[in-house]
């Protein structure tokens, strides 16, 4: 496989980034940028093989701002847009820039069906818990009892766990990042990209205008991420804490946060199988809540399935091995025919 060498700067375009000052976007954009220089390196893909498709929102922004080919699409269906674009043209990386609200309200059935299907798509997903764009009203992520200009006495809703509902619909990869942490979300999408299947990332992302400060219990500065966060990496101890002291162990039913040394020995505490078929300790870590529970980062699952475009691929070749009709030519001179002179 040729090598590609590219660094982040390549994957900068001449646009000028028209996001707020102090918009978590900026962050995802540059760990966006990193990631794609890895990939195109690790990977061999060379620059013009990258696709970036978007809906509506602020994060749907995202194709100015990348180096790559890209779409601006509409509200909700950016999903189903990249669905075409990898099922007609299997070999280009696509990647989805999608919001809370682009994705899990309008866009909701076209997300959980790319999700259902395993579509070959590396979606982000900024998850800022409002829609900053159409300026602050509620979201599907927003958390219950939150004011916002279209809840003026509180939310009633219960929020969905993007998590959760990746897992629900039977998805194979989901890992979760932090805005301001631009070297883990880097890293979850080097592993999204080079899943063979639908890889969803969800970015914990500020809106400072809007929601400000609405992860911030648990992931405001490095050291509340310390203690309120735990990034998870296939094969290591489910561990967190500033040393490292506090741990997640499973009673068969249920996660509990015990103190190593104190409530349990290291021996009990959980390692982290990110490749495991059974989906019940992933969709517990991902629907994790502070206080009770630390966030759970990093990438929570990855599993193989057959692709979509590969099994539409499979599928067509198959036919096609078998077919009586090879070519137009051949199409129009089938069934019942006749020559007129």
């Amino acid at each position: 496989m040729e090598q590609c060498k590219y660094t982040a700067a390549d994957f900068k375009s001449d646009q000028e980034v028209k996001w707020c000052p102090g918009c978590g976007d900026h962050a995802i954009l540059n760990s966006v940028q990193r990631a794609m220089a890895e990939v195109a390196g690790k990977d061999g893909i060379p620059h013009e093989k990258f696709a970036v498709i978007s809906g509506i929102g602020c994060s749907s922004r995202f194709p100015y701002y990348v180096k790559t080919y890209g779409f601006h699409g509409i509200h909700g269906r950016a999903n189903a847009i990249a669905t075409g674009v990898k099922t007609a043209n299997p070999d280009l990386s696509v990647w989805v820039a999608t919001g809370d609200g682009d994705s899990l309200a309008i866009g909701g059935n076209h997300f959980i069906h790319a999700v259902r299907r395993n579509v070959n798509l590396n979606v982000v997903l900024f998850n800022n818990e409002i829609y900053g764009l159409t300026k602050g009203q509620y979201s599907p992520t927003t958390k219950l009892g939150k004011i916002t200009k279209t809840s003026p006495f509180g939310t009633i809703e219960q929020p969905f766990k993007p998590g959760e509902l990746v897992l629900g619909a039977r998805g194979t990869f989901f890992a979760r990042s932090v805005d301001a942490e631009v070297a883990l979300t880097a890293e979850c999408l080097v592993a999204a990209a080079e899943h063979k299947g639908m890889a969803v990332t969800e970015v914990l992302q500020n809106c400072v205008i809007f929601n400000d400060k609405t992860h911030a219990p648990y992931a405001g500065d490095k050291a509340t991420r310390a203690e309120h966060t735990i990034v998870l990496r296939h094969g290591e101890k489910m561990l967190f804490g500033a040393n490292k002291e506090k741990g997640l162990v499973f009673d068969g039913e249920d996660l509990h946060v015990v103190t190593v040394g104190v409530d349990a020995t290291l021996d009990e505490v959980l390692v982290h199988d990110a490749h495991a078929k059974n989906p019940v300790i992933h969709f517990l870590l991902a629907g994790m809540q502070y206080p009770d529970y630390p966030v759970a980062l990093g990438v929570i699952r990855d599993v193989e399935a057959p692709s979509y475009e590969s099994e539409v691929a499979r599928q067509v070749a198959e036919v096609q091995a078998t077919a009586k009709i090879k070519c137009v030519d051949d199409l129009l001179r089938s069934g019942e025919v006749w020559e007129v002179k």
